[in-house]
Parts: C-alpha cells; sequence; structure tokens
C-alpha cells in the first residue's frame, strides 16, 4: 500500500496483528461505488452504468445504476444459479455452462425481476433496487475510512455462491466442495485445514471475538478443546483486551448474524440495516485505534459476497486455480475455477497513506 517498495517492507515488518471483519452480502459498487467522488483512483460508479430488463431483446428497457439506496427487503438473489445468470445474461443450464461466456455483468435486473417482491410498497421493485448504491453521506463511516485509509477495487468473493461457502474460504482458502448454505454439512462441520491450524502449529496467537454463536465453528478443527479459550465474547472481551494490549496475532471479529430479541443484527446482510453495521465497524475501529497495539495493526474489513447487488467490474473467469481439485455438487458440479462478484475491502492500518487506491 506505501508508495515505495522499502516502505512497504518497513510497514510489513511492523504489523504483528491482523484483524479481519467480514460482513455480509454488498457487493462493492452498492457500498462503496459512489466513493469515487472521495477518492478519484477507486474504480467506481459514473452513473453511466446500466442493465437491461431482458439479456434476449436488444430493445429492452434498461434500468440505470443510482444512489438511492437506503434499506433493502427482502434481498436479492444470490444462489449459485442466480449469480451465474447476474454475471453471464442467462440463465444456468448445462448448455449454457458450456458456452463459456464472457462475464458481462448484465443479468442483474433480469434475475431480480424473478425475485420476491417487497413485502413494503414503499421500497421500490428489486430490479431497482439491485441497481442502487449508497450515497457516501449514508454510509459515513466508511466515507471516513476511505478518505483516511486505502480501498482495494480487485477484491472479488471466492465463490460465485452464497455465504456460508465464501465464508469458509476466508480462512481456509476452500469451501470443501460446498456451494451452498449446506444445513447438514455445516452442523457436521468442514474438515479442512484453515489458518487457525497453521498459526497454533507456528507459535502464533489467535482470537475468535463474537457477539452470536461464531460461524467459525462450521470449520471442524476449531470444535478441538484445546482451542475452547480462543474464543471470547465481543461486548465482554474485545474493548478490554484493545485496552490492556492483549489481543493476539490473528483476530476474527463474529458480528450479530440474526437480530436478538431488540438487538438487531449489525452484519449489514439485508433486511439488516447498515447504519447498525456502520456503528459496528465504528466501534471496532475505534477501540483497535485507542489500543497500544495501533502501530502493529492491519484491519482488514471485507465482505463474504456480493448478495445479488450490481457490480460493473466483470468477474475472473480464467486463470483461478481450485484449491483442492474437490468438484461441488450436482447439478452444477462448480469446479472452483471462477471467483464470485466484487465486494468492498477497507484496508486500515497507521502504515497506509491517506486515500491510498489499490486494484491488485
Amino acid at each position: 500500500m506505501a508508495s515505495s517498495s522499502s516502505g512497504s517492507n518497513e510497514s510489513h515488518s511492523k504489523i504483528k496483528t491482523v484483524v479481519v471483519l467480514v460482513q455480509e452480502n454488498r457487493s462493492f459498487d452498492h457500498m462503496l461505488g459512489w466513493m469515487k467522488s472521495l477518492n478519484p483512483e477507486i474504480d467506481g460508479v459514473t452513473g453511466t452504468e446500466s442493465n437491461p430488463v431482458s439479456t434476449t431483446d436488444p430493445n429492452s428497457n434498461r434500468i440505470q445504476f443510482g444512489d438511492r439506496s437506503v434499506y433493502v427487503d427482502p434481498d436479492p438473489g444470490h444462489s449459485i444459479q442466480d449469480i451465474y445468470e447476474q454475471i453471464f445474461g442467462e440463465p444456468w443450464s448445462e448448455s449454457s455452462a458450456a458456452k463459456k461466456l464472457p462475464p458481462t455483468m448484465q443479468g442483474f435486473v433480469q434475475n431480480a425481476g424473478r425475485q420476491e417482491a417487497a413485502k413494503d410498497k414503499n421500497l421500490p421493485p428489486m430490479t431497482e433496487t439491485v441497481m442502487n448504491g449508497f450515497r457516501a453521506e449514508r454510509v459515513p463511516v466508511y466515507a471516513e475510512l476511505v478518505k483516511e485509509f486505502a480501498v482495494c477495487d480487485r477484491w472479488f468473493a471466492p465463490v460465485p455462491a452464497s455465504t456460508q461457502p465464501n465464508r469458509l474460504y476466508v480462512h481456509s482458502a476452500t469451501s470443501h466442495g460446498l456451494t451452498s448454505n449446506d444445513t447438514g454439512k455445516l452442523v457436521g462441520g468442514l474438515p479442512q485445514k484453515t489458518i487457525f491450524d497453521s498459526l497454533d502449529e507456528n507459535g502464533f496467537s489467535f482470537g475468535i471475538y463474537y457477539q452470536l454463536p461464531p460461524a467459525t465453528l462450521f470449520y471442524r478443527n476449531l470444535r478441538k478443546l484445546k482451542y475452547i479459550d480462543n474464543f471470547h465474547p465481543f461486548d465482554l472481551s474485545f474493548k478490554k483486551h484493545c485496552e490492556e494490549g492483549k489481543l493476539p496475532n490473528y483476530v476474527v471479529i463474529e458480528q450479530r448474524f440474526f437480530d436478538l430479541l431488540s438487538i438487531p443484527g449489525n452484519d449489514d446482510h439485508p433486511s439488516h440495516d447498515v447504519g447498525e453495521g456502520q456503528k459496528f465497524v465504528k466501534e471496532v475501529y475505534e477501540a483497535l485505534r485507542s489500543s497500544p497495539q495501533w502501530n502493529e495493526i492491519l484491519f482488514v474489513i471485507t465482505y463474504d459476497e456480493h448478495g445479488g447487488f450490481y457490480d460493473h467490474v466483470p468477474t475472473p473467469v480464467e486463470g483461478v486455480p481450485s484449491p483442492d481439485d474437490i468438484v461441488g455438487p450436482d447439478p452444477f458440479k462448480f469446479k472452483f475455477d471462477r471467483l464470485g462478484v466484487r465486494v468492498p475491502a477497507i484496508i486500515i492500518s497507521p502504515w497506509i497513506e491517506p486515500g491510498k487506491g489499490n486494484n491488485s
């Protein structure tokens, strides 16, 4: 992120704690696309982007990408078949998959037209919902972080599929063949080796700070009794460990994925209010910023997948190696050889120059 290689090496040598927060189901353009006005280096939106209502009709009406996103309910489609149509512009079929179509990113509106209508008739139709993003003032915490730190505008979801396959990739670089939120396999636990195992083997520490039972327990290895002390209730421990300078080398923040009685979810997954997510990001950032460890911290904020919202940057479909040669289940038989849609990523550290863009 630094402007020179020597500065970059110096920064790397000083980072001793990496903090990871993975929010839910929003695309880059949806959350950060309009931040281009704050940082021209960002590959964001200009307002000229659009999608046709029908990809097979050359005279189809088109819906422009706008800046009117506020609240989303229900959430757009983001299954593996939905995402295929969003990226390639036609519904998935074996014959379509065999064509090796280019990723035009022109199927979001067409796919949204198949989705459930909004329960609140005051909300826009889904075809408009997927083609709108947030103005900077609607996500003020991100606006400040974008100005002060670095945005990565080439961070793609690892799998063109739903939440859990992508969350599994974050800490293990594979979903072990999962291409959907397969409850049976998740409850049974996925067997792959994780970064937590590697850290433990090499004498580094890690901690998982959770607000609800952590999704990281979908990794079977983390259920071992020896790791029980690596799990900490966020509200009881995170700020305390920040203040005491006791954060481990690798920190995972697990937010509230569900509404809990009168306490709303703060993971940004529709229909959760992104305002709650903004407050949570601010809380985490300020705790880190005030820690005596601040000068040794790298804080990464990203999202697991795009949640069905439009993004204009074509997803990589070539040169993507499978992590383990496992093929996904029927009928898609996905080979894990292409990525998902681009998602937001903000990289935060006192060693990062303000307002840096990074498209690598």
